[in-house]
Formats: structure tokens, sequence, C-alpha cells
């Protein structure tokens, strides 16, 4: 006899509504037993004479609840109750209930809109908000609303919010079950901020051992975390320890569900895969690390990194749960009570952050150009759309109008990413299908062949290596293989490398260093990888996997490839640019020609062939990029600029002139190659000519150039003096000058020197000083140069800048 589940008692309402309409949103609780008891209680109906489809988020949680479904029906997977996984399938032609993964979905409804044979589709724990899942759902909605409508839709989940549900579902009857109410006591223990995250976690398992009774499931964000706590636990006495990840064969996944046979309490060491769907039998105590790693789309990037962070309130409501799933638990936290409101809420939905290229290829193969006309909770964003587009134009799956091409219908027909389908067809018309599966495979199963960054290493290990999960990775790449025309005949000889960047063709890498540390990609991001590795020798990478920031993302795994196979692969993309570049240090044009495969430069030299045309437009888009000073101004221009700034003539100022630049450098710069070449007075003349004959008198009436003395010589008004327009003079050119000299209604400052030209006196009053502090200053003069005229009374004296025998001599009769 079954267990009763509290989900029991809603059925008979869920079933009766599913009789009447289509759709349900059905919310329960962790432990209500949603995911093995409705499906089973709908086979009955009359409406269900096909198969239910039951979605599950992961391939662990699928197996789990088709085997428990299986046993409660007292049968063997596969007769009724079955599932199919991309890895794995155990159904037959009697199966009723089929378990299967989200992508898995996706790729049948694609395959068969219509869902021939499929009267119920239940979607398992939506409020994970995966973008197969929203995916599916929508493609469910749209086949429902065109081709069948008589198909039962129904979105389960244990955290929803089940009015958004409703209404995405056509204003579907919202269930609500409660689950178990076993107590549940929260432990907030906190951790060291310095202290490394497994050293705390092996602490508290062994704390929670102590305190408290049954099996230990213990979170933490990813596989290296879980092996290092592992390494810090193994050995204890009585206990036995599992470590439960998606990399895991599937026998050591059920064993770490399953209760141990010799009784003894059990230390299960998970990542989030075990937050859902999962029973663990024994479990009495979570310990959670309050982490969680999540792939994360770099749109700047355009690569998909993972990234540890905090996980949400819901997640820690989710994995608190699992302590309290068969009765009594206790859940220890590893952070202060209080810093539970600081958490995110949720995690947030995938299609808001993922990269869309999938998801635009399918929607296009589905009959609809644009995503956002399907049924979201949250559509996509327009600028994922965009670059999806774009990507997908660039692998040749979409024409220029964003309609699937023949390729792109042959990519999507595999169950593949979008960039692995593109290999794999590619590397089929090359008779290479074999190696490209296996690569696909490698790429989507961590651990298998290991974790080196050399993918032909792995590779080689791999096709070495016994083992169920092994083996059946084979078989699933030898089964890839013969989707694709050419790839029938098995073998595995063709070159990684070349499959590998006709994949990722942004990734291709050259080295940058001579240590092989930094690497620049054909897509602009700069690559790390650490030196000591033997692809650090390499000069080419294929690139397949990175972790981190753009900037210099680590590589994860990549293949040694050679100069020559890089340009017979990417011939049509290698581009040869001629470039006419100013050089702001030496002030000359450099004219290069390059070939570049994106933005990798393969070769460059001198263009001999650069027009004159070209080097003066290099010239004069360097001055505008570099500013003005890179000319060389000559005294008389850069006088003529002061003047015009202290006329109030704005023609002639740096932003005026670098707005008309193209009016008045041009003729400057013609013939020329460099800067420096430019003749002196040519750009005085320049200006001149740019602002023209009124302005050049108005500039000489408000600011002239130059002083004309009493004694007849000409002096340069200095109109960038800090004190004003100055002029430096003797002050035997101003005997006889009884009023102050001025420009316009400003004095002008006149800096008086000796005759052997050190400074004696400023003024802007000379009058005053004529009549003042001058007594002083010609005696001591007198003594200096007694050669020269220094008058008692300068006012009535006449000007001269000759000296007293001098001018005897020129007053005597010849």
């Amino acid at each position: 006899m079954s267990e009763t589940l509290p989900i029991h008692a809603i059925l008979p309402e869920l079933i009766g509504c599913l009789r009447a309409r289509s759709n349900a949103v059905l919310v329960a609780p962790p432990g209500a037993g949603k995911t093995t008891a409705v499906a089973p209680a709908l086979l009955g109906e009359d409406w269900c004479t096909g198969e239910i489809l039951l979605l599950s988020p992961r391939r662990l949680a699928a197996r789990a609840a088709a085997e428990q479904m299986a046993a409660l029906a007292s049968e063997g997977v596969g007769r009724t109750f079955g599932y199919a996984t991309r890895l794995d399938t155990k159904r037959s032609a009697s199966t009723r209930v089929t378990v299967v993964t989200e992508g898995v979905f996706v790729n049948r409804i694609q395959a068969d809109p219509e869902l021939a044979g499929v009267s119920a589709v239940l979607f398992d724990e939506v409020h994970e908000r995966s973008l197969d899942s929203d995916f599916g759902l929508a493609l469910a909605l749209d086949a429902q609303s065109a081709l069948r409508p008589d198909l039962r839709l129904v979105a389960m989940s244990a955290t929803l919010d089940g009015s958004r549900f409703s209404g995405l579902m056509g204003d579907a009857p919202v269930i609500e079950s409660e689950g178990r109410s076993h107590p549940l006591e929260l432990r907030h223990i906190g951790r060291a901020a310095e202290a490394r995250i497994e050293d705390s976690m092996a602490a508290a398992v062994r704390t929670a051992l102590r305190e408290a009774e049954g099996g230990v499931l213990a979170f933490l964000p990813g596989v290296a975390e879980i092996e290092r706590t592992a390494e810090r636990l193994e050995g204890m006495p009585g206990v036995m320890l599992h470590r439960l990840h998606g990399s895991m064969d599937p026998a050591a996944q059920r064993a770490a569900i399953a209760p141990d046979p010799e009784g003894r309490r059990k230390i299960v060491l998970a990542t989030s895969i075990a937050e859902t769907s999962l029973t663990l039998d024994g479990i009495r105590v979570v310990v959670d690390s309050g982490l969680a790693r999540r792939p994360r789309y770099d749109r700047a990037a355009g690569m998909t990194r993972l990234v540890t962070e905090r996980a949400s309130q819901a997640a820690a409501t989710q994995r608190a749960g699992r302590a309290a799933r068969q009765g009594p638990g206790v859940t220890y936290r590893l952070w202060e009570e209080a810093a539970t409101a600081g958490l995110p809420r949720f995690d947030p939905p995938e299609i808001l952050e993922a990269d869309l290229s999938a998801l635009t290829l399918d929607c296009a193969l589905w009959g609809v150009s644009d995503p956002r006309e399907l049924a979201w909770l949250d559509p996509p964003p327009d600028a994922a759309i965009s670059e999806a587009r774009a990507r997908l134009t660039a692998l040749e799956a979409l024409d220029e109008d964003g309609r699937p091409t023949a390729h792109g219908k042959a990519i999507a027909r595999l169950p593949l990413p979008h960039r692995l389908g593109h290999m794999l067809v590619r590397a089929g018309e090359m008779g290479m299908a074999h190696t490209a599966a296996q690569i696909a495979v490698l790429l989507g199963e961590r651990g298998l062949g290991g974790n080196d960054q050399d993918l032909e290493m792995r590779l080689r290990r791999w096709r070495g290596e016994r083992g169920p999960r092994a083996e059946g990775a084979r078989r699933l790449a030898d089964r890839w293989a013969k989707l694709v025309p050419g790839g029938g005949g098995g073998g595995g000889d063709g070159d990684v490398a070349t499959c590998v960047a006709l994949a990722f063709p942004d990734r291709i890498a050259k080295r940058r260093d001579a240590s092989g540390e930094t690497w620049a990609s054909a897509g602009g991001r700069g690559f790390r990888l650490d030196p000591a590795l033997p692809l650090a020798r390499s000069e080419w990478l294929a690139v397949a996997e990175t972790q981190g920031m753009a900037s210099g993302a680590r590589i994860l795994s990549a293949a040694q490839i050679d100069t020559a196979t890089v340009e017979a692969l990417f011939a049509g993309r290698i581009e040869t640019r001629r470039s006419v570049r100013f050089d702001p240090v030496s002030g000359r044009v450099e004219a290069l020609r390059e070939r570049r495969l994106g933005a990798i430069r393969l070769s460059s030299g001198p263009d001999s062939n650069a027009s004159s045309d070209e080097i003066e437009a290099a010239l004069l888009e360097g001055v505008r990029t570099h500013r003005l000073a890179l000319l060389p101004w000559s005294g008389g221009a850069d006088m003529l600029r002061t003047r015009a700034a202290y006329a109030g003539i704005e023609a002639l100022s740096d932003a005026a002139l670098l707005t008309a630049i193209d009016e008045w450098l041009p003729p400057v710069l013609a013939g020329k190659r460099r800067l420096d070449a430019i003749e002196p007075g040519a750009l005085s003349e320049a200006l001149q000519n740019h602002i023209g004959w009124d302005a050049m008198r108005a500039i000489d009436k408000a600011a002239p150039a130059r002083f004309e003395s009493p004694a007849g010589s000409s002096h340069a008004i200095d109109y960038a003096a800090e004190a004003g327009p100055t002029v430096e003079l003797r002050p035997q050119a101003l005997f006889g000058l009884a009023a102050h000299p001025m420009v316009g209604s400003t004095p002008l400052v006149l800096s008086l020197t000796s005759p052997a030209g050190r400074p004696i006196q400023t003024t802007r009053d000379l009058p005053g000083f004529w009549k003042g502090s001058w007594a002083a200053v010609a005696k001591e003069m007198r003594g200096r140069y007694p050669r020269h005229p220094w008058p008692d009374d300068p006012a009535s004296a006449a000007a001269t800048l000759r000296t007293k025998n001098a001018d005897a001599r020129r007053g005597a009769p010849r």
C-alpha cells in the first residue's frame, strides 16, 4: 500500500479541473508529493489516452522520479514509467509517463509541434525559471492554442507566484496543497570571513553530527569545494560520505539518494542539484554554505561564465526544507540570521541573463521571427535578441532577414547548443563528424577524461576510460555523429583543434607574450593561461571554454592549432586592411598594410602606395584627435591667437578652430608627411585667411600687435602677460611723453629696462613715474650707464635710443 501524501488531498480537485479545462496551476510545498503522485493519478482519465510528459529540471531528478513512480507501482523502470535524458533513456512502447529533462522536451516539441500521442505535459519546479522551462511552456501554450486545444498543461512548483502563471495560462485555476508539517529548527552559526569555505563547512558538518541525529546534507557551490570538503571529512568512523553533483555517474548518484545498506549515518556533499525534486532518505540535517555557482552570460565578452554568489532566500528555504522532508530536522546556516534579509529574494529568471542564440534560432524555426511574440512571464530583452541574431547570422544559421537557412535547420535538428551543432554539421562535411561529436560530449559533460586544459589529452584519456559513464558518453557521441551527413562511418581521427575552431571562431587565440600567459582572441577579448602548461608554448590555440572577466578570462580548455590551419579554415574571414594612421609621438603618418583575423593581426608591413590625400587626411585626423598643441605654432601665430582672445574674437579659440579645422588646416598640410614640415609663418597666414580682413582689422584696432614709441622704435605687445598687455622698452624711448600709453581703455603695462636690458621699473602711470621715483632711478643709472641720457625732467626731454655722444654728433653741423 502506498504512503498517503499531502498531495492526495487535492488530487480530486486537480482531476476535476482538468476534466473541465485544459490548464491548471498547482502549488505544493516540498514533500507534498506532487512530482511522483500527480502523473499516475491522471492516467485513468478519459481524456488521457496517450502519454504524459513530466518535465524535470535535472537528469538526476528525472531518473529518481521515474524510479520512484515505478517502485510505487511495483514495476521496473521503462514499463509504465520511464525517463529520457540526454545521456540516458529508459522507456518502451508501453510507457505512459515519461519524465524528461526540459531540454529534451524542447527538442521534442520542435520536432513535433502537435505532440502527437501526448495527452498532458506537467512542468515541475517551474519556479526555477530556467530558460528551457520558460521556452518549453511558451511553445506548449502556442501549440495548444493553434494545434492542440485538447492538450492539458499543468505548471507545478513548491514556491510559485501562482497568479502570474495563471494569467499566462489563460486564467487557469490555481490549486494549492499543504505540505508536511515536520518541525524545522534553524541555527545560524556564521563563519569567519577569512576562513576557507571547505574548512568552515567541514567544521559545521562535524558539529551537526555531534548535536543532531540523522544523515547530513551539505550544500556547497561546486565540485571543487565538494572535493576539498570531502578531503577534510574522509575516514570518520560509522559515517558514509557521498558526493552528489551532475557530473557523477548514475550509480553514485543513486547511492547518495538511497539509505545506506549498512545503516550508517550518511553525509552527502551536494551542489544545488539537491535543492528540489529529490528526497534523500535518512536526511535530518542540512548544512548550508549560503553560496551557489550559476552560469552568468557576459554580454560584453559574448561568453557564459560560472559565478559563485550568494544563494537567494528562495533557494535557502528550499535547502532548509530538505532537513524536514521525512521528519523533524535542523538546518545549520553559515551566516548570521540578520543577513538573511540581505539575500536576493529569488534567483533571476535565466531568460533575462542568458545567451539567447539557441532560443532565437528555435523561434525562427517555429515560425516566430521575434521571440517576444510568444507568451512569457518575462519577455526576452531586446539587446539579447539583437546580439543573438547577429551571432546566428555569422554562423550562417539565419539569413539577413532573420529566416532560418538550410544550415540553421540542420543545426536545430541536433540536440546540441547552436555553436556545437554548427561544429558537428561543418565537421561532417569535412569528414570529422565523429571527433566533433566526441568534443561536443566532452564540453557538455565535466570530468570526462579528467579536467586537463588540453582537450586533445582529455579526448585521448576518455577514449581509453571504462565504466558506465564513459561508455554511455561514447554511445551518445556515436548517436550524435550519425545525425549529420558523413557521420556514419565511425572513427575518431579528425583534428580536435579544427573542430573547436569551427564551434568557437571568435575564440581563436594567438599568444601575446613569450611566456604564453596572455592571449589575444579573434573576437577581441584577452585570455590568460598558466604559463607552466604545455599549451602555453603554442603559437595559436583553438579555445573552447573560458572563465572569468572578459578582459582576462582564464582558459579552461583548448587545443593547439597551427597558423596554416587557421588560415585555411578561415580564409574567407581574413581581411587585408590598409591603414594610414597618425603617430602623435613622432608627429608623422604611418602607412601600413596588414592581414587580420578579427582582432588578431596576422602580418603587417609598410604600405608604399598610400596617396598624398590619405596622408594629409591622417595628419588632419591626428590633429583633430590629439588637439592643436601638436601643431608647430610660430611666435607670430601664437601672438595672433592671443591678440584675438584679448579682442574677444572667438574664431581663433581652440574650440572654434577644432570645429572649423576642415576649413583652415588642409591647405597647410598639402604635400606634408609630418607636422614639423609645416613652414614657419604658414599657420599664421592660414589663421588670417580663415578669419578674413574685417576680423583682422577688428583685432588690430582692439589689440594692436606693436607699440610705436616716441623715439620711433617698435615693440611687440605681450597680451599673455599676467599683468595685462605689456611692452618692454627703455625709458629713453618714452622721453617727452606726458600721457600714459593705452590699449583701448586699458593702460599699457610698461616694463622699463636699462640699456643692458635689465629690469628697472614696471608702471601703469608714466607721468607719476616721471614725477616720482624717476629721480632715484636716474641717479643710480647715471653711475652705471653714463654714456646714456638721464635727464632730470624726462617729460620735456627728446626721446632717443642713442648715446649722448651719438646724439651730439647727430646734432653737430657737418
